[in-house]
């Protein structure tokens, strides 16, 4: 009996998933399958992660309902081109889909599987399913894409149509007629046989926020101290637990800013895509020199909250605890490390690799860059905030500091480790010196 193969990745779902609609339209039954990559597992700092379980947790509720469905659901501890390989040899694999990836491994995973498949006379599929628009889809006038997310933005807001939104009918192509019962599946390995340990952090349910919510995001979105300053669905985009075109509908018919920021998510992927050197390098070749001070005991008092400014103290100790971090403290704390501090933005976008829910390095990369000033798209080099300005704006009445940093206003609260006027003035310096000497 021929098979489809049904790869899932950033979509752990049934509902809404462009890959998993075309596989069970492919005219052969499918097999779900999920990989835990150790290519990616083997790099994590620590085998104590909350994204590590919330995936598990993930991977058994589509082996359960894809089991009620009447099919089976594999899951493989091991390395891709592995598992594939030994997939193809096992069973009569007439193709393999999944799902599009921008990441540059996930490119060059993508391309390998591709050519193994091939070896062994089956197809591979990726469809388009965790943006709007795609690689080459929306370019500007240069071939690539916006230099300027205004630009970027009403590009997309003008090819848009309301068929980009609508939902794959693939929750209810999922029946028992479309999908393969194996006569010996093998089990799928728990957290423990990984080397893992169960560790959970709050996540919101994957559904759609609350429309009160949505309407008001942009009223309270730069507010941390509150509770509904955030949607809190980017853990589920992340590892697509929700659709983002169901998002994104909500977002159009209630709120323009909330619209606007899943857009920047689009953007961000398709920045990587076209400049993968981004992934370890500044995009502006004339800031690749900088050279930070990389201070260790000051990274360490960073990450841990301790460099005497509240506000970026209190959202540290938030994503320590948590592994959240609101967009308005994730601002100052970004900008404190590679401006203040001087320390390289590649030591702070690994750090929110290793604690961030929702880390998605896109997304990370283009924030960290455009702090930084050295991005595709990014914030001028000589910008430095102000981060106790950034507090009296965002948290006035010290109703976030308090709940994260309830020392702070006694004596055992530390001094703040750099005077911000003098900081800000060797950054600029710093950074002015290292773009003039690229140019010469």
């Amino acid at each position: 009996m021929k098979i489809t193969l049904f790869w899932h990745r950033r979509d752990l779902r049934l509902h809404d998933n462009a890959g998993l609609a075309a596989a069970l339209q492919s005219g052969y039954p499918v097999v779900p399958l999920f990989i835990y990559d150790r290519e990616i597992l083997d790099l994590l700092p620590s085998r104590r992660d909350a994204r590590v379980t919330f995936i598990y947790d993930q991977v058994e509720r589509l082996g359960q309902e894809t089991a009620q469905a009447g099919g089976n659901f594999l899951a493989f501890y091991g390395r891709p081109l592995g598992v594939f390989e030994q997939l193809l040899t096992q069973y009569e694999v007439a193709a393999i889909y999944t799902n599009e990836d921008y990441e540059p491994y996930a490119a060059e995973r993508d391309t390998a599987v591709a050519a193994l498949a091939q070896r062994h006379s089956a197809t591979f599929q990726a469809l388009k399913d965790q943006v709007i628009f795609a690689k080459n889809e929306l370019l500007g006038k240069s071939g690539k894409p916006a230099r300027t997310f205004g630009s970027y933005r009403k590009a997309w807001l003008e090819k848009l149509q309301d068929s980009d939104l609508q939902p794959h009918p693939s929750k209810e192509l999922f029946t028992a007629e479309r999908l393969a019962r194996l006569p010996e599946a093998p089990a799928r390995p728990t957290l423990a046989a990984m080397g893992f340990e169960e560790f959970r952090q709050e996540v919101p349910a994957n559904e759609l926020p609350a429309e009160a919510l949505v309407r008001n995001y942009h009223l309270t979105r730069n507010t941390p101290g509150r509770v509904d300053s955030s949607t809190r669905r980017s853990v589920h985009l992340r590892f697509g637990t929700l659709s983002v075109r169901e998002l994104m509908r909500q977002a159009q018919a209630l709120n323009p800013k909330l619209l606007a920021e899943l857009i920047w998510r689009d953007y961000f992927m398709m920045l990587l895509w076209h400049y993968p050197i981004t992934a370890t390098e500044s995009f502006e070749p004339r800031l690749r020199q900088v050279p930070y001070r990389n201070n260790e005991a000051e990274f360490t008092a960073w990450c841990e909250g301790r460099t005497g400014y509240p506000l970026v103290d209190a959202g540290m100790r938030e994503l320590n605890a948590t592994g959240y971090l609101p967009n308005r403290a994730r601002i100052a704390a970004a900008g404190f490390l590679v401006k203040h501090l001087l320390i390289d933005w590649r030591w702070g976008d690994r750090y929110f690799a290793d604690k961030l829910l929702d880390y998605d390095m896109s997304q990370n990369v283009g924030n960290w860059q455009w702090m930084a000033g050295i991005g595709v798209v990014a914030a001028p080099w000589f910008r430095v905030y102000s981060p106790q300005s950034q507090l009296e704006s965002y948290d006035p009445d010290y109703t976030y500091v308090k709940r994260w940093v309830p020392e702070f206003g006694t004596a055992t609260y530390p001094a703040p480790i750099v005077d911000h006027k003098f900081a800000r003035q060797r950054a600029i310096d710093t950074l002015r010196a290292a773009y003039r000497a690229a140019a010469e």
